[in-house]
């Protein structure tokens, strides 16, 4: 049956998504695979709807009002809404329009009774299901009942949920239309849902059933436990009964009610093992027509399965595509660089060109694929102890995949002539000289590369890039760098473990490493109170910044008295740092330099809560502590038996602690400083392909790889459908997870602390840097919203070292992500700052304003009332 505004649901696929919504095509999709079976029935399509929206012109003006609502403004949201679905359910429905209808009814029994589901264009996509925003109505019966449901699910687009979530999810609504299902109803023995990947771990070889008397509705409206059961491998692995007290029938004259259930079958299972394991397989064959994980909704009548819906499950987390069939384990790249946002294409594809170990994408994040390490097993104990001593998270998370003893095989180990069992690179001599070097060797380099790259574009641009990313490679991968970095590391797990053992101290290194020369992450912080002193004089300036809204108001502060200065003393800091930003790693990320009002916030709470000269003041501070402390742990040692030998070690490790540590966030500086040359290189070819009328706009090369835009400079030719794909990709990895330790299976594995020796009720994470600190939590997830005052505690999701300039701010540190030598750990130590990471959920557990102790220490958070 095929007309303007009735479509017979046969007719239909999953192509036709704008004609019949996301519902109605999935189940037009059901009907054409061999063996699934689906009720019967047609679609009412968008032209339909669109037709009964033009009756109404008056909703233009309030879908003009939602369209400039926050969706928090709820109170305003639930008025207009309401008063858009009052509107849709006056209009009378035209009589060629019901004469349709009626005619498909006619059909297929009009005194029968039917479900009227609706069906809107922007539902049961792979990016967002709207599961729950619209309305279905079941047991329909009648012509004229079927017609007024059709009325409601137009309207029911409309809910104050429905709205709400499309403006949490950036769809505008004028773009989504409402189209309406209309389906003979099935009456079942039992039903319920089918996920056909683990919907909480996300292992896409375990499908879980959910399953209840009578209609779905009860599970649905969570008036039962369902049963839940368990598939792997075509068998049933863990089985849970409920007692099922109620469920919905529907009533011979339409309309359902809740009715009990016969004591005696109330913990009877709703489906048997051969029901379950066959409702398995029709998952199987459902998702292999869809080509990702779904969620079915299924009924059973008289030992037959009938699928009534099916839509992707857009919760899991994207498994990296491999080349084999064989098992991997993958560990998050953002947790160990503290970045776990998406990342756009060009961003993805340029630190995958420029990476020392092979990249996976998913997600919009990256993985290193871990299994050769853990499967070898001379590297197997070497890689879980540096991971171990860095996030005891993903480690406990490793141990749990490695405890599957089948997951990962132990591969032989390579004989002689084969790589060396350890990877460790041979120690070097404690001389600061070194250090020196390597910063030397790099601002060559990168001096030569903003030297050499000017007078490239084109395709020769992206041929120079190439050659400048096998440098880049060439200078992370530099024996000297990583021996430096190394020999910081181990003389911090050296002192820690040994003062601990000798002395009873825990975590001594992070008084020794206080003001460590060369840490550039460190001296960038302390570098913006330098920028605060020249601003604090002139109030003109200070109440001018205040107000700052835009970009341009580097240029206007001359205008005002010691505007002059301040402007200098922002553009020099600029000069020296404006490469950095919040997600760094990513170059599609606005860089300081692009947006110097970030820094405002930051400037302006420096000016209010320091004096004159703090930089100098606390640098020497810290290094004053550290002399002391070195002084006092030496002393100690030497009261012990052995006491002068056991000094003579420390002493050496902390003189090369004291040399190396500040090196180890050289590198990153390095990298992000090249990247900025890159970008801006990239973005004036932007700019040439946009003035050629090939690109929209600049920002469009962020949603293309490398290789992608490198042939657009070739062809002059772009893809505009790819650009929007990805933008929308985007936009929907934003509502993703990445977990720390993810399978070939899409398994995420998380890891737990296994400790009992925090108090009740506390939040656990990981100790990096020692002492006790109490007061107000400032929860803060946007460096540019930071409002700070003396005393305050920073909590949020990571911090990279753009984060560094807070530091010098705050009075302690609590993350969700990070391990014992990431960024934020080391600046904390440099600071004195006591800090606890990889606190999981911290964001949400902790309240703004709410005051908080944290141990540094012990390595927990409490509460306080």
């Amino acid at each position: 049956m095929i007309g303007r505004y009735v479509l017979d649901l046969h007719d239909v696929d999953e192509t036709q998504i704008a004609v019949v919504g996301g519902k109605g095509a999935h189940l037009g999709g059901l009907a054409r695979i061999e063996g699934i079976r689906v009720p019967t029935g047609f679609c009412v399509t968008t032209d339909a709807f669109r037709r009964i929206m033009a009756e109404a012109p008056s909703i233009d003006d309030r879908l003009d009002q939602l369209s400039r609502l926050s969706p928090d403004d709820r109170d305003v949201v639930r008025t207009l809404s309401a008063e858009i679905r009052r509107t849709i359910e006056a209009v009378a429905i035209p009589d060629d329009l019901a004469a349709a209808i009626t005619r498909a009814l006619a059909r297929f029994g009009e005194q029968a009774a039917y479900a009227v589901r609706s069906s809107a264009t922007a539902e049961d996509l792979p990016t967002a299901s709207f599961a729950g925003q619209q309305d279905t109505y079941l047991n329909v019966v009648g012509a004229a009942a079927i017609l007024r449901h059709v009325s409601r699910c137009w309207a029911s687009l409309f809910t104050e949920r429905a709205v709400t979530y499309r403006q949490r999810n950036g769809i505008d609504h004028r773009t989504v239309q409402m189209a309406v299902v209309v389906q003979q109803m099935v009456f079942p023995d039992a039903a319920g849902v089918l996920f056909t990947a683990d919907p909480v771990t996300g292992n896409r070889k375990v499908a879980t059933v959910e399953a209840s008397f009578g209609l779905g509705e009860a599970l649905v409206a969570g008036l039962v436990n369902p049963d839940v059961f368990t598939v792997r491998d075509g068998g049933i692995v863990a089985r849970a009964v409920a007692a099922k007290q109620r469920a919905v029938r529907a009533l011979p004259a339409g309309g359902t009610q809740e009715v009990t259930i016969d004591p005696q079958r109330q913990e009877q299972p709703a489906l048997t093992d051969a029901q379950v394991v066959r409702l398995g397989q029709l998952g199987r064959r459902i998702e292999a027509h869809f080509g990702r994980p779904q969620d079915v909704e299924w009924c059973l009548v008289d030992d037959d399965f009938q699928i009534v819906q099916s839509r992707p499950i857009t919760t899991l987390f994207p498994v990296p595509a491999a080349r084999d069939a064989e098992n991997h384990v993958y560990l998050s790249v953002g947790h160990q660089q503290m970045m776990t946002d998406p990342m756009r294409p060009l961003g993805i594809s340029v630190w995958q060109l420029t990476a020392m170990a092979p990249m996976h994408e998913a997600g919009g994040r990256l993985f290193v694929d871990a299994t050769p390490g853990l499967a070898s097993p001379a590297s197997r104990a070497g890689l879980l102890d540096l991971i171990g001593r860095s996030d005891p998270l993903t480690r406990d998370a490793l141990d749990t995949v490695l405890d599957r003893d089948d997951f990962v095989p132990s591969l032989p180990d390579a004989g002689p002539g084969g790589p060396p069992a350890g990877g460790r690179p041979a120690p070097i001599e404690t001389d600061p000289g070194i250090v020196t070097e390597l910063i030397g060797r790099s601002e060559a380099s990168l001096a030569a590369l903003r030297r050499d790259i000017r007078t490239r574009t084109g395709p020769a641009l992206f041929d120079f890039l190439l050659a400048a990313f096998d440098e880049h490679k060439r200078l992370l991968s530099d024996p000297l760098s990583i021996q430096a970095i190394m020999a910081g590391m181990e003389a911090t797990w050296w002192l820690n473990d040994r003062l601990r053992e000798w002395l009873g101290e825990k975590n001594a290194a992070d008084t020794l490493t206080l003001s460590a020369p060369h840490n550039v992450a460190s001296e960038m912080g302390l570098a913006l109170l330098d920028v605060a002193d020249v601003i604090r004089p002139h109030p003109e300036v200070v109440a001018f910044l205040r107000d700052v809204e835009d970009e341009g108001f580097l240029d206007e502060l001359p205008k005002l008295a010691g505007g002059t200065e301040a402007r200098d003393a922002i553009e020099s800091y600029l000069d020296r740092y404006g490469m950095r930003c919040v997600g760094e790693i990513d170059i599609t990320r606005p860089r300081w330099s692009e947006r110097p009002s970030t820094l405002v916030p930051l400037i302006l709470d420096n000016v209010r809560n320091f004096e004159p000269g703090a930089a100098g003041r606390r640098f020497e501070h810290g290094r004053q502590e550290a002399r002391k402390k070195e002084q006092d742990v030496l002393s100690r040692l030497r009261a012990l038996p052995d006491g002068a030998q056991k000094a003579d070690e420390t002493k050496r490790m902390i003189d090369r602690i004291r040399t190396f540590i500040g090196y180890r966030e050289y590198p990153k500086y390095g990298i992000v400083s090249r990247y900025f040359v890159y970008k801006q290189a990239l973005l004036a070819e932007a700019e040439r392909l946009v003035r050629a009328d090939v690109l929209a706009e600049k920002e469009d090369i962020y949603y293309l790889t490398f290789q992608e835009l490198h042939d657009v400079a070739r062809s002059s030719r772009v893809d505009d459908r790819l650009i929007q794909q990805r933008k929308d990709a985007f936009r929907s990895y934003h509502a993703l997870t990445p977990p720390r330790v993810l399978t070939s299976d899409g398994e995420a594995v998380t890891g737990a602390y296994r400790r009992d020796d925090v108090p009740a009720g506390a939040l656990v994470g990981l100790p990096v840097s020692a002492g006790t600190v109490e007061g107000r939590a400032r929860v803060i997830l946007d460096l540019a919203e930071a409002d700070l005052e003396a005393g305050d505690i920073l909590v949020t999701a990571y911090t990279d070292p753009s984060w560094s300039p807070l530091f010098v701010a705050v009075a302690g540190l609590v993350t969700e992500v990070g391990g014992l030598m990431t960024h934020g750990a080391v600046i904390a130590r440099e600071y004195g700052l006591p800090a606890v990471v990889g606190v999981v959920d911290a964001t949400r557990l902790i309240r703004d304003g709410q005051r908080i102790r944290v141990h540094g220490t012990d390595g927990y958070v409490e509460i306080l009332p």
